[in-house]
């Protein structure tokens, strides 16, 4: 079975809340933007939490949230709750749940199991224990017990432990939902695209306003601003778990994903650039850009992030500065931050910088007064996305009035 996991985010069950059928997943931090999303797609939100969002939805809102959340990374479906002393409790709890009627016997399963808290000797104990009980559900009930898969399951199963209390659910997103179906490449640097899709929302960048990533690695701050600007659900390439279930309305989800089809707006291009100085993750953000329809509406340009003119007299940047292993070493990235806050006071007056970091010294080197400091984790790496307004005072006047080079 898949490995448990000790380091999950807050979870409901540990405290007095309100009931709720489903739990959504997110990085901490946006969480606040999660629960707009589920409240858009006709969910009502119970409370946020660090790290998610406890809700209740119908099915048609539990679709729509899989299909057009940008931040979630899973959906969580409540099938089942019990208070618990000890492993064979837990295994009981499980064995008490209709498996049957939410899944056919012919689809594959997984299990992954997480804690805070839980007097537990083996989390990967407790994983098994509850897959034995969700087969012998399946023996008792039609004389045969689902097949394991835990690649690519069909129906992937949750349960959280808290000191005294077991919560079981059924993941309804499957494969996570910051994979979007058809990014190709990653570059080594890369933040998944939910965090990408949160840095974009939270800079307040307006479509149809010039946008630039100058370290765009393989383009996931570039592919997510785009989908935002045409309005196009992110899952809409790929498939989902609540496709397997029983419960499964063929016709709803077709509807659905009209809807959704129809609110977007048709491909033109947009004023989104994005640039790298290594030629070979630059050719990973050309292949993400084409497989998702984009090759022709955002620009990108092989340059030197510190080498850039502004596209345009004003705009917002968005980007997460590359590792230490694309730069040199520590002195050398170090030596660096200095420019780059040369480089945006010299050349981009007039715009608004953001930029994500998860080391809390090296952006001083930057030289500019941060005017918004928003804590966000990467991960499990506490970072800080950093706002910097770049006036057009700070410059000389001379080099302020004088006329820019395009981009591209």
């Amino acid at each position: 079975m898949k490995p448990a996991s000790r380091h999950k985010p807050a979870h409901p069950e540990r405290e007095h809340l309100p009931p709720a059928s489903h739990f959504a997943t997110c990085p901490r931090g946006l969480e606040e933007l999660l629960a707009a999303e589920l409240a858009v797609a006709g969910a009502t939100v119970v409370r946020q939490l660090p790290a998610g969002v406890l809700f209740t939805a119908d099915a048609a809102a539990e679709m729509r949230a899989n299909l057009t959340s940008r931040i979630a990374t899973r959906i969580l479906r409540k099938v089942g709750y019990a208070r618990y002393r000890k492993e064979e409790h837990i295994y009981r709890a499980a064995l008490d749940l209709d498996w049957p009627a939410w899944f056919d016997v012919g689809k594959t399963v997984a299990v992954k199991v997480g804690a805070q808290n839980a007097p537990l000797k083996s989390l990967n104990f407790i994983t098994l224990k509850i897959k034995d009980a969700i087969c012998d559900r399946f023996r008792e009930e039609v004389r045969a017990r689902p097949s394991v898969d835990t690649d690519s399951p069909d129906v992937p199963v949750y349960a959280f432990l808290t000191q005294d209390a077991a919560t079981f659910y059924l993941d309804t997103s499957g494969e996570p939902l910051f994979k979007r179906g058809f990014k190709r490449e990653a570059s080594a640097a890369s933040i998944k695209e939910n965090l990408a899709a949160g840095l974009v929302m939270l800079s307040g960048w307006e479509p149809g306003t010039p946008l630039l990533d100058p370290m765009c690695g393989a383009g996931t701050i570039l592919l997510e601003a785009a989908d935002i600007a045409l309005d196009r659900a992110p899952g809409r390439a790929r498939r989902f778990a609540f496709e397997h279930y029983r419960d499964f309305d063929a016709a709803l989800w077709q509807r659905i994903r009209a809807e959704a089809q129809a609110r977007e707006k048709p491909l033109a291009r947009l004023p989104i650039f994005g640039a790298d100085r290594d030629r070979w993750v630059l050719d990973k953000a050309r292949s993400n850009l084409a497989a998702a329809g984009y090759a022709d509406v955002i620009e990108l340009k092989l340059s030197d992030a510190l080498e850039l003119e502004p596209p345009a007299p004003a705009g917002t940047i968005i980007t997460n500065p590359p590792y230490g292993e694309r730069l040199g070493d520590a002195d050398d990235l170090a030596g660096w931050y200095p420019l780059l806050g040369d480089w945006l006071k010299r050349r981009f007056a007039g715009w608004t910088a953001w930029i994500i970091s998860g080391d809390p010294l090296l952006p001083k080197a930057i030289g500019l007064k941060a005017s918004r400091r928003i804590p966000l984790f990467n991960g499990q790496i506490e970072t800080r996305f950093l706002q910097y307004k770049l006036i057009a005072g700070s410059m000389k006047a001379g080099r302020a009035a004088a006329p820019q080079a395009p981009l591209f």
